[in-house]
């Protein structure tokens, strides 16, 4: 007996190791795993920010992206870069065991570079509303802060049901969501703005480009004629009121030219609900602005 003892503790040490560690599935499909809970975390864009304050992480965070402003607390975050270059002798220093990142255009060099630190990295990009609470439960669980990040998650989940419920049905109104005016972007239906103007009832007039961010020509939005219009509130962009000069456009027409605060519907974020309320409030404004 005595000579099965050492057999016995070392396969029992492995079981409780086995059962300590953390596994997640990331939005690109990919199994993150730690050996325990992440202490030091690198953020790579502000909405993933957002996600680990609302995750119950923010005092984990030691680094942040450029923009990364809120909640408050989330501005006296260091900064190790920004979305088009990062410093990677900054982000060595920290010392992270955790790196949430985010892919854009720019981000594959990055990405590239820091997977060659060894560090796990969990990638955060939220397509549809749905996977908004759910990036907050994967990230309570990389953090040990479940309690927190599960009540978040059921408060965000129960919300999307209430939109859900109460715009299920309506009429559908033709929308172009305009991101920039110089040149002039939009976004395809793979988007998750798409996702938000479905759950009010709103059709993206360019869901079907190939592109996730396509640039369009003043002609074809023109041509398409929407109902309603978004730009966001931005101060270097011209915005919704550049369409008052095309009187014809039906959004023109009966004064569903809206703009909404950025922040709120550009972030795949937890705020990201709060901008699908002002979403759908505004295509209400549109169906009861129809004329007959």
């Amino acid at each position: 007996m005595n000579k099965l003892l050492p057999a016995i503790l070392a396969a029992t040490m492995a079981a409780s190791s086995a059962q300590a560690a953390i596994a997640v599935r990331d939005d690109d499909g990919q199994t993150v795993t730690l050996a325990r809970p992440a202490q030091r975390v690198i953020s790579m864009a502000p909405h993933v920010t957002e996600l680990l304050f609302a995750a119950g992480g923010g005092n984990r965070i030691v680094g942040a992206v450029d923009y990364s402003d809120y909640p408050e607390a989330a501005k006296a975050i260091p900064r190790i870069g920004s979305n088009r270059e990062v410093d990677l002798e900054r982000i060595i220093a920290l010392k992270p065991d955790l790196i949430v990142i985010w892919r854009h255009g720019s981000s594959e060099r990055q990405i590239d570079m820091l997977r060659k630190l060894n560090i796990p990295m969990y990638h955060s990009e939220p397509k549809k509303l749905d996977a908004i609470p759910d990036n907050v439960a994967n990230m309570g669980k990389l953090l040990g802060t479940e309690a927190t990040a599960n009540a978040a998650a059921q408060g965000l989940r129960q919300q999307l049901a209430g939109l859900r419920a109460r715009y299920a049905g309506r009429p559908v109104v033709r929308t172009f969501y305009q991101v920039w005016d110089k040149p002039l972007y939009t976004l395809n239906g793979a988007h998750i703005v798409s996702d938000a103007l479905k759950v009010c009832g709103g059709e993206n007039i360019f869901a079907s480009q190939s592109v996730t961010a396509p640039v369009v020509s003043i002609e074809a939005v023109v041509q398409a004629d929407p109902e309603a219009v978004f730009s966001t509130a931005e101060k270097e962009q011209g915005g919704a009121a550049m369409w008052r000069q095309y009187p014809n456009m039906k959004a023109t027409r009966q004064g569903n030219l809206f703009t909404i605060d950025g922040h709120l519907v550009n972030r795949a974020g937890p705020r990201m609900i709060q901008g699908t309320v002002s979403l759908c409030e505004f295509l209400e404004q549109a169906r009861q602005r129809r004329r007959n």
